[in-house]
């Protein structure tokens, strides 16, 4: 299990890392807008585009990694009280009763709008660069798959807890 466990948290850690290297384009798109928009009085029609894109697919790539390094907001006014095994015990029952239904759901709910998306070669309504956003509809499916892998991986965690092979 413990094997399992480290190739899920390898594996989600270097998709974080990766997914964070989008902060780079997306932060040269906005300083370029600002130059053009305010120095130059010449905005361009692409940065609002890019920048919800790749904000987008920063935050959803994002989750996965945020979950293996349990920086997710957590309501923990009783939760810190309890002990490690009472703690793994109600994080492994919110799993199976919310986390998995859920994210079942909306990889499979996920899938179909992005496989519309891809069908139809979607591109943003409201924009006059009118850009494809059936790839930013691909990365919903993608992100909830890696999300889901890295909640298997916190589930198999509280189980070693709750059966004495790790105590945190």
């Amino acid at each position: 299990m413990e094997k399992i466990i480290h190739f899920i948290d390898s594996f989600t850690e270097k998709i974080g890392k990766i997914s964070a290297w989008l902060v780079i384009p997306l932060t040269l798109g906005l300083v370029y807008e600002v130059f053009a928009r305010y120095m130059f009085h010449a905005p361009t029609v692409w940065a609002y585009d890019l920048s919800y894109m790749f904000c987008g697919t920063l935050f959803m790539m994002g989750a996965a990694y945020t979950l293996n390094k349990g920086a997710h907001v957590r309501v923990d006014v009783f939760y810190r009280l309890f002990s490690p095994r009472g703690k793994a015990t109600i994080d492994a029952c919110l799993y199976i009763v919310f986390f998995f239904p859920v994210m079942f759901f909306l990889i499979i709910k996920g899938a179909d709008y992005a496989w519309y998306a891809v069908q139809i070669q979607e591109r943003a309504a409201v924009s006059p660069w009118r850009p494809f956003v059936w790839p930013l509809k691909l990365v919903l499916p993608i992100s909830i798959t890696v999300l889901l892998i890295q909640g298997i991986a916190e589930f198999l965690r509280c189980l070693q807890v709750l059966f004495g092979r790790k105590t945190n």
